[in-house]
């Protein structure tokens, strides 16, 4: 029988369309052989620098250049190159059959350099790199998608803009607005707020209110005890003061929680990881096993919260630098969105000088820029004593890859903290907000440029 690897060289010298669209995913070390490996390293430069398939006599012309083989080795390479004929084959058979070996390939590669890893043999990546070596290689594939050409795609575009897209709304009339009708999926949005100020508050509401539309959600906790965070949306499900939880009769509580049930389809999961100590791999793991040992899916994950998680990049004891840190740990959580197809959301806290300031921006993001770079949708949540005094929390749109950030820049919430959450406030609220944006509306015929020098005199 014909090792599959003969097939594949044969094809990249006499099938250049199957060449050019399978060159980009393989690599040289899935060639078990070496004068296998060589002959497909002389292929591959030949195309790469004539931008044309090479012939046979071309191919052993370069293969004796070579000054790195043995002589056992170009013996070998003689006795190989007669034997890569022309043979007519299926185009999709061979192209889905390269993609296979590829894939298994890179896998035997991943395991064989995770044993490696677990060993200790491996001075620069430590056992956390594992998950990322063995997904990496897991998710090879050939994507022949090589880019939108914007005049002849025009009708893929066209279906695109009338799709809707799936998303999660929020119970917050504003929030809607901001968003065009709640988070997509595959996105980061992140709340910034000072200590005290309501980042769990908002995610323990908004979580409650998904769960409600009969939707599964993830809230993991890496600052309070799962426990503490279940205390939380009890107050707001239940509609009970959380001070007075405690004091509710065993069956009341029972029937209270057996009402929730009765009105949503959904699940909600609360996992606890001790702080700084958790990543995006864990997280990857903790859903693949949800999947396989409850057959619970997420529809929105909500992670308490970002900057007292680990990287999986950087190990603990590696001196990087603040921003390096906080943007990989945005981006690996933006990855996991999108590898799952959920909306995320997390939280961070101001700086020192943007505690307690009543108009937050981007720059007083604590310890990296580098995360409103990386977020979808980042709005600051601001609480003064004359807020506090109207149960009021006010929001400032700071990023919004949805909407226009301008319209609805700024708008207030009402807040119940004794029972965990967050209401509409009436209209009236909102129109002594400066900056708001509420009122303002694009007006093509004032915002065009003057066609001429109408008002311009000469001296």
């Amino acid at each position: 029988m014909e090792r599959l690897e003969l097939t594949i060289l044969r094809n990249l010298i006499y099938n250049e369309d199957y060449a050019r669209k399978v060159i980009p995913f393989i690599q040289p070390e899935y060639f078990q052989q070496r004068v296998e490996k060589v002959v497909f390293e002389e292929v591959v430069k030949f195309i790469v620098k004539y931008s044309s398939s090479i012939t046979i006599e071309a191919l052993s012309i370069e293969i004796e250049n070579r000054r790195d083989l043995t002589e056992s080795e170009n013996k070998d390479i003689g006795e190989l190159l007669p034997n890569l004929n022309n043979l007519p084959v299926d185009k999709q058979w061979v192209l889905d059959i390269t993609e296979k070996w590829c894939r298994d390939r890179a896998i035997y590669l991943a395991l064989m350099e995770s044993i490696h890893i677990a060993d200790g043999k491996d001075d620069a990546k430590g056992r956390d790199a594992i998950p990322h070596i063995l997904s990496d290689a897991l998710a090879v594939s050939f994507d022949n998608n090589i880019g939108h050409d914007y005049l002849l795609n025009y009708e893929e575009r066209y279906e695109y803009y009338h799709r809707k897209e799936e998303k999660i709304e929020f119970d917050l009339d504003y929030f809607n607005k901001i968003t065009k009708g709640g988070l997509p999926n595959k996105t980061l949005n992140i709340a910034l707020a000072g200590t005290g100020v309501g980042k769990s508050l908002f995610m323990c509401h908004v979580a409650s209110s998904v769960l409600l539309q009969g939707r599964n959600v993830l809230y993991i906790t890496m600052e309070m005890a799962e426990e503490k965070i279940a205390e939380r949306i009890d107050a707001n499900l239940l509609n009970v003061p959380i001070q007075q939880l405690e004091d509710l009769p065993r069956a009341m509580f029972e029937n209270k929680v057996n009402n929730i049930a009765k009105k949503t389809q959904g699940s909600l999961i609360i996992k606890e990881y001790p702080t700084a100590s958790a990543h995006s791999g864990h997280f990857k793991a903790l859903l693949n096993e949800l999947a396989l040992k409850k057959s619970f899916r997420p529809d929105i994950i909500f992670i308490d919260y970002l900057n007292i998680c680990a990287s999986s990049r950087y190990r603990g004891n590696m001196s990087v630098n603040s921003y390096s840190y906080i943007k990989a740990i945005a981006e690996e959580l933006r990855g996991l969105a999108v590898e799952f197809n959920v909306p995320i959301v997390s939280a961070t806290q101001t700086t020192r000088s943007g505690y307690g300031n009543s108009d937050v921006e981007l720059t007083d993001t604590s310890e990296s820029f580098g995360l409103p770079a990386t977020a979808d949708l980042m709005f600051a949540l601001i609480s003064t004593e004359e807020l506090e005094e109207l149960g009021q929390i006010l929001v400032k749109q700071l990023k919004n890859r949805y909407n226009d950030p301008t319209m609805n820049k700024k708008f207030v919430i009402g807040i119940d903290r004794a029972k965990m959450r967050l209401y509409d406030c009436e209209q009236s609220a909102q129109k002594d907000i400066l900056d708001s944006g509420q009122e303002e509306e694009y007006n093509y015929e004032e915002k065009k440029p003057k066609k001429s020098f109408e008002g311009f005199k000469f001296s």
